[in-house]
């Protein structure tokens, strides 16, 4: 039943207090609380790209799924720093984002509850059913393979419409089941965190790949870009991570969940320890206090270098870090640059970043990247994202091993533009939630 028969089968006030309304095929409690005088609203929170302290909650008519689609009631969203950088209408990277001044419905992370599969065409039957929990992938036509330059006009949040509402019809194709052994608050963490680690740590040659044929997942010998020529086992691998963003914890997750020897940056002691103490970091470095890490990262992996490095100086703080992930690379490693495509201070190394040191570090200009490359046998690759086969890739791999990714706040839905400037300061450890209920 859509929500045009459901306005039509209101006929007068005193039928309306004298029956209570019907449930709606498959999505019994969906409206339990309503009052058949007017049709539900589907509160949202909507933004012009004028500040985070600007956001707009708004009621609009419940959504109605088209072919292929199915409706899905949101019940927590996970907040990026992309977000922040939509709202307050600096997200420009691509010739696809949102333009100032429109009304967008922001954020792209969620897990919610498929509750209406009636318009599901013939070739997504069966995904979903009534009740399933579900996450969104971020590009939502970006289903297997490499990244296509269409596909980035299918982003969630800009531009188009995104999650943080009550409700949202889905194409049920772009859509994924949530792991059982996690909350909703964690599960809707994962869409876009999760689904880049896991591209940038397995890719190209895996170095950890789920079997064809059952969940099971295997370990290669890979390294970095591809395989090892000795045939060495991945406990002798590394993986250096930047930062304390939301990719940077997914992916040290997996490095050692995967029996990887994990190095990690972070913007202070305290982050630093905590990737050690909760989540098994081998070596946590503070980039502040010790601006010239790549040092400190040879002698966490005995003077080999870090086989695979989440490369995220440019997109956490503006900080250029490529000339020190070369000069710690390992021979035939992989270089991820993980992202915005550019930043703030985009020509320095360190102000306020993940590099550190101001300008004691050349700016990126001067890098010989074509003589660094070839001196290490480096492979670079841009890392936007990953379809729903990586992502769902990634989910197999935390439920093997159990994995929870870390929720560092959880505000409700009306204190959402609460919840995005503290994403702005830029002081979280892990992902801050919004719940959003009825």
């Amino acid at each position: 039943m859509t929500t045009a028969s459901i306005s039509s089968s209101i006929q007068n006030g005193s039928d309306a207090q004298q029956q209570s309304p019907p449930p709606l095929p498959g999505t019994e409690g969906l409206r339990s609380n309503w009052v058949r005088v007017a049709a539900p609203k589907n509160k949202q929170w909507t933004t012009a790209m004028d500040g985070v302290d600007k956001l707009k909650l708004a009621e609009a008519d419940l959504p109605t799924p088209g072919d292929g689609e199915v409706l899905v009631r949101i019940h927590t969203v996970s907040l990026n720093y992309r977000d922040v950088e939509v709202c307050e209408g600096v997200f420009n990277h691509f010739s696809t984002q949102a333009q100032t001044g429109q009304s967008l419905v922001p954020c792209s992370d969620m897990c919610g509850t498929v509750v209406d599969v009636s318009h599901s065409s013939s070739r997504s039957t069966g995904r979903f059913k009534p009740g399933d929990r579900v996450l969104a992938i971020f590009l939502q036509s970006h289903l297997h393979g490499d990244v296509q330059e269409e596909d980035l006009a299918s982003a969630l949040g800009g531009p188009l419409p995104g999650v943080l509402a009550q409700y949202r019809c889905f194409p049920a194709e772009s859509l994924v089941a949530a792991p059982s052994h996690l909350s909703d608050a964690e599960a809707c963490c994962l869409p876009l965190a999760a689904a880049t680690a896991w591209t940038a740590l397995n890719w190209m040659r895996p170095l950890v790949r789920p079997s064809s044929s059952t969940n099971e997942v295997r370990y290669g010998g890979g390294g970095g870009g591809g395989n090892s020529s000795s045939g060495s086992g991945s406990n002798n691998r590394s993986v250096l991570l930047q930062g304390t963003t939301a990719v940077a914890l997914a992916g040290l997750q997996m490095a050692k969940a995967a029996g990887l020897t994990a190095v990690i940056t972070g913007p202070t002691d305290d982050f630093a320890q905590r990737a050690k103490d909760e989540l098994g970091a081998d070596e946590a470095i503070n980039y502040q206090t010790h601006w010239a890490w790549e040092g400190d990262v040879l002698r966490a992996t005995g003077g080999r270098g870090a086989d695979i490095i989440f490369e995220t100086g440019g997109g956490d703080g503006g900080a250029r870090t490529l000339g020190k992930s070369f000069k710690c690379v390992a021979f035939g490693g992989l270089i991820n640059c993980i992202g915005s495509p550019s930043g703030r201070g985009d020509d320095d190394d360190g102000n306020g970043g993940n590099g550190g040191g101001g300008d004691k570090t050349p700016k990126l200009h001067r890098l010989n990247v074509n003589a660094l490359a070839l001196t290490r046998n480096v492979t670079i690759r841009g890392v936007l994202n990953g379809g729903r086969d990586r992502l769902e890739e990634a989910l197999a791999f935390y439920a093997e091993h159990g994995i929870k990714p870390v929720v560092d706040a959880t505000y409700a839905f009306d204190k959402a533009g609460e919840a995005l400037a503290y994403v702005k300061k830029g002081k979280h450890f892990g992902k801050v939630v919004i719940t959003v209920g009825e």
